[in-house]
């Protein structure tokens, strides 16, 4: 979303706006942002007066979605309220949960059958997934910023591995560890960069040591804006997820003039080819 704000910077054609799916609350109930569901629900009160008020003024709604939960409580709001205000709906799905979401949810493909006006999706693994069950879309490729992303070629390659996946169970960065151990048993210099955080942060690092792995950095969540130097240090970018769609990070490394080494799952066959 952001970056297409900043390719409209300057276009007097177009002005577009961004409405939070996570409003900032009033101060009194700033508290509340630190209890699980009461969260959720001081963020609603917030976020359906925002639609209201920014929907109304739009020519065009543009709508990123996820699935399961996040598909109720952000997207859905939105087109709900376009469609109240008979806005033209953009509906961009990005999920790589999309198989199981949309066998799941007759709500989910109803919205996207019948309630907005055109489907976009990133991959052309999402449209063929999207078309199982009856629904058009159009792809719309993930991009990245080549300004910030220098390619080198690596010559001679060195076992500089690097994932930049986030610490959660579906990106399966244990699988990346358990590989890297079989690395290192060749290469014992060979070092392993984790960009990322999450839920299974403490497990994985637990992992690293149970499988005595040396020169395994974890760095912490690193601002956007930084993440190409750690691109530019390494020299293979490894990645194990059991769901995934079109991973940006795997589009980084490539502009990077990284090798990808992936697990064969959702979209990552469609722009990663085997050998």
């Amino acid at each position: 979303a952001q970056r297409l704000l900043d390719a409209w910077q300057g276009d007097h054609r177009v002005k577009a706006r961004l409405v939070p799916i996570n409003p900032v609350p009033p101060l009194p109930f700033a508290g509340a942002l630190r209890v699980k569901y009461l969260r959720t629900i001081v963020t609603q009160l917030c976020y359906w007066p925002l639609l209201f008020r920014e929907l109304q003024q739009a020519d065009v709604v543009h709508v990123f979605s996820a699935s399961y939960a996040s598909f109720l409580l952000a997207p859905l709001p939105a087109v709900l309220i376009a469609k109240l205000f008979g806005r033209p709906v953009v509906f961009n799905y990005h999920s790589g949960e999309a198989p199981d979401h949309l066998r799941r949810s007759a709500l989910a493909r109803r919205v996207m059958r019948a309630w907005v006006d055109l489907n976009v999706v990133p991959s052309g693994f999402l449209r063929h997934v999207l078309q199982g069950f009856g629904i058009s879309a159009r792809v719309v490729p993930n991009t990245v910023d080549l300004d910030q992303f220098a390619y080198r070629v690596r010559d001679p390659l060195q076992p500089r591995l690097l994932c930049t996946r986030n610490f959660e169970e579906m990106y399966n960065v244990a699988c990346v560890l358990r590989a890297f151990a079989r690395v290192q048993a060749r290469h014992p210099h060979a070092t392993l960069t984790l960009v990322g955080s999450g839920s299974q942060e403490d497990a994985l690092r637990a992992l690293a040591l149970h499988l005595k792995l040396r020169n395994v950095t974890f760095t912490g969540a690193i601002p956007p804006a930084e993440i190409s130097r750690h691109y530019a240090e390494a020299d293979v970018f490894v990645q194990a997820p059991r769901i995934d769609n079109m991973p940006l990070s795997v589009l980084e490394a490539f502009a990077s003039g990284l090798p990808v080494v992936s697990t064969d799952v959702g979209g990552v066959p469609y722009i990663v080819t085997h050998g």
